[in-house]
């Protein structure tokens, strides 16, 4: 079996789904916009994980659970920041915190800024999750609505090695900046 090393810590990878190099999840899209909690699966519909979405916090805390209930990741809206900025707690420590780009004209772009050098960034069409997270140029996750039939999902590969809490923390972080962006928009 693999492992996975996170904020220090060695734990088992999930079992890869999609070829021997990727894994595949799935996520109801929009989910923020009501508020409830859903359940993060695999391709065959199976939970992996499962999302209390607090987003009427002040905070818009989101609590990741395994299948067996028990808490591995948060994310939480940092208050006082120049841009969006959310911070990622795996099994209790700090992973990462997900940032939106200043001066990214044309489109929106975020950066995952983890411990150490290997930061990770995600391009491409973010508001109707078409888009990549690469490290250093090269992807290590992709996002898109296409690769599903179900009606409001879509499906997150995170290559081999690649911690998921930290891929799936990092895109429902990107889902909290975004929809926060359009209700202010909205309120313009």
């Amino acid at each position: 079996m693999r492992t996975v090393v996170s904020a220090g810590r060695a734990r088992p990878a999930l079992p890869c789904a999609v070829g021997e190099n990727r894994l595949m999840f799935v996520i109801r899209e929009r989910f923020f916009s009501i508020g409830d909690d859903f359940d993060v699966l695999d391709e065959h519909g199976t939970k992996l994980f499962h999302v209390d979405g607090k987003v009427l916090s002040v905070r818009n805390k989101v609590v990741i659970e395994d299948a067996s209930g028990h808490e591995v990741a948060t994310l939480h809206r940092h208050l006082v920041a120049l841009r969006p900025t959310y911070e990622i707690r795996i099994g209790g420590e700090k992973a990462a915190e997900v940032r939106k780009n200043l001066l990214t004209p044309f489109r929106d772009k975020f950066t995952i800024d983890v411990p150490g050098p290997d930061d990770l960034q995600m391009k491409g069409d973010l508001l109707d999750h078409e888009y990549v997270i690469e490290r250093d140029g090269t992807e290590v996750a992709a996002v898109s609505k296409r690769w599903l039939t179900i009606r409001d999902t879509y499906a997150v590969q995170v290559t081999a090695g690649v911690d998921p809490l930290l891929i799936i923390g990092s895109v429902l972080a990107l889902d909290l900046a975004m929809n926060r962006d359009k209700k202010k928009g909205d309120e313009d």
